[in-house]
């Protein structure tokens, strides 16, 4: 039997027409780098999210990093970051010269935990170092408790960026991810929930004046025109056949794709949830599912299933193997394990499996026999 992680395959058989026809037209048109698509999807984007403002740009990376760069973050400024999540979430703090501050995660939504944030910030002033923004990321789909963490941010006088890459497509509420930062920031990876046919990501913002100059550092600091350049900026675009796969994507995964992954995730909930410690959404809130995460009891479990899944030709994944304070990249700066506990076990007893939209029920009953023989 052989399944995708996340079976884009499948997805484009169902959408090839529509994605065909609007690659077709850009390549007819020749408008390759900012054709009037880009902009068509960032106003869907932005009504959709809830925001005022989105501005497009080359990946999530990038994303996160051009958010920053409009507080003018940089030296000797802190930046607080879940301990347990991808690594990009660090580096952009790095990359801008700031210090990042890893905080340890809440063991079941796996995203930031409150208490261990406050206790980060109480000794970071304590230690007369300067935060100055919280990273919230919205972990495998859910999004993180943005109410609590808007309330120690407002104490503190910190700013809020939503790193969405996972999230795009949750809620709590009403309230839609990627609309609860001062700026939040998402990725169309291939493999996220709403994904390109390549690299690409957004941001999306109420402040319009944070909204042109991040518009201004994707284009190289441009003022007037590309031409004009009246700071230092990067090259960070969107390519309009990536706009035009997204805006063909877009109305499937809002309407179906959205309520079937709730439907996938109920079965691989029914079918696990006596073996393995399966993923706990918290009331009022909807998770995107960018991926079906389980818990087990330690590594030895997991590489039973991992090797079991792999003898019958299905994969999974580890995310993620290593917390971000253990990374070579940080290793100049020090931390006390103490305060990873919850991301150090993580580490070694996660595991998500195959998931997307187009998993039939026979495919979850085959990977859940799996585990639970490996077990």
């Amino acid at each position: 039997m052989n399944m995708e992680f996340r079976d884009l395959k499948r997805q484009y058989q169902i959408l090839k027409n529509e994605i065909d026809n609007a690659v077709y037209q850009v390549i007819y048109e020749g408008n390759y780098i900012h054709g009037r698509q880009v902009a068509e999807l960032e106003k869907k984007l932005a009504k959709y999210v809830g925001a005022k403002y989105c501005i497009s740009c080359a990946n999530g990376t990038d994303a996160l990093q051009i958010a920053l760069m409009a507080w003018g973050i940089g030296k000797d400024d802190v930046v607080l970051v879940p301990d347990f999540t991808f690594f990009s979430s660090g580096e952009v703090v790095s990359a801008v010269g700031a210090e990042p501050c890893f905080v340890d995660v809440n063991p079941v939504t796996y995203n930031i935990d409150s208490d261990a944030l406050i206790n980060a910030i109480a000794k970071l002033l304590n230690e007369a170092k300067r935060p100055k923004a919280i990273i919230a990321v919205d972990l495998f789909g859910q999004p993180a408790e943005h109410g609590r963490i808007r309330e120690i941010a407002d104490e503190y006088g910190l700013f809020v960026l939503e790193d969405g890459a996972q999230g795009f497509g949750g809620a709590i509420g009403d309230k839609m991810a990627c609309s609860f930062g001062d700026i939040s920031t998402t990725s169309f990876f291939p493999a996220k929930p709403l994904g390109c046919y390549g690299d690409g990501g957004a941001i999306f913002t109420d402040n319009g004046e944070w909204a042109e100059l991040m518009r201004s550092y994707c284009v190289h600091g441009k003022g007037e025109s590309k031409y004009d350049n009246v700071r230092i900026g990067m090259n960070s675009r969107l390519d309009t056949i990536q706009a035009v796969v997204l805006l063909a994507k877009l109305p499937h995964f809002i309407g179906w794709e959205m309520k079937q992954m709730q439907t996938v995730a109920g079965w691989y909930s029914e079918q696990l949830k006596d073996i393995v410690m399966i993923p706990k959404i918290k009331d009022g809130f909807t998770s995107s599912w960018a991926q079906f995460t389980i818990q087990v009891a330690n590594i030895e479990a997991r590489d039973r299933i991992v090797a079991r899944l792999m003898e019958e030709g299905i994969p999974s994944a580890i995310y993620y193997q290593k917390p971000m304070h253990r990374q070579m990249a940080f290793s100049g700066t020090s931390f006390d394990e103490r305060d990873y506990l919850i991301s150090l076990r993580l580490s070694e007893t996660v595991l998500s499996l195959p998931f997307h939209p187009y998993l039939n029920e026979e495919e979850v009953t085959k990977v859940s026999e799996i585990i639970r023989k490996a077990l």
